[in-house]
């Protein structure tokens, strides 16, 4: 019995010398463990030069960008333009060459379904402001009444090519 109480007393030592060590390491052990916390608060986020970094490149690429994107605006506006003023512009020699007469205005090309719809002006983005031409020289030898004979955009802006589309 003698050497089973000895080793139950070496046990209980042995357990309280960990238990022991577990809650007062050594200073070295304590630095090494406050050092790697530090180390991870700051490796949670990005820093102030790194956000400014990426503000940079982000506003670099925006100043590039923004002109590119407005210029093909401008571009796909014109196209629009363009297609419209071609539509419309047949609709009314359509309209002259079958009728013997030039419409009297844009809503004479829906009416007698030359157009489904006026279109919408790309630029002025209103229906109400194309500028009609009309014209008292008749353009066919059937024809008997002058009317609308061209259709121009109301915008009095200048196009790319540097004319205003009013003039197109």
């Amino acid at each position: 019995m003698g050497q089973e109480h000895g080793v139950r007393e070496s046990a209980a030592i042995a357990f309280t010398h960990s238990a022991n060590n577990a809650n007062s390491a050594p200073p070295a052990r304590q630095q090494q463990e406050v050092s790697v916390s530090t180390q991870r608060k700051h490796d949670a986020g990005f820093t102030l030069i790194e956000l400014m970094i990426v503000m940079a490149i982000i506003g670099v690429l925006a100043v590039v960008a923004i002109p590119k994107f407005e210029a093909s605006l401008r571009l796909a506006r014109e196209s629009v333009l363009k297609e419209d003023l071609m539509v419309m512009r047949n609709a009314i020699d359509s309209y002259t060459m079958d009728k013997q007469k030039a419409p009297q205005s844009l809503d004479d090309l829906i009416q007698d379904g030359y157009l489904k719809v006026i279109p919408v002006d790309p630029l002025t983005h209103s229906k109400d402001t194309w500028v009609t031409d009309s014209n008292d020289a008749l353009h066919s030898v059937d024809q008997t009444d002058p009317g609308i004979d061209d259709v121009h955009s109301g915008s009095q802006e200048e196009g790319s090519d540097g004319q205003p589309y009013s003039t197109w």
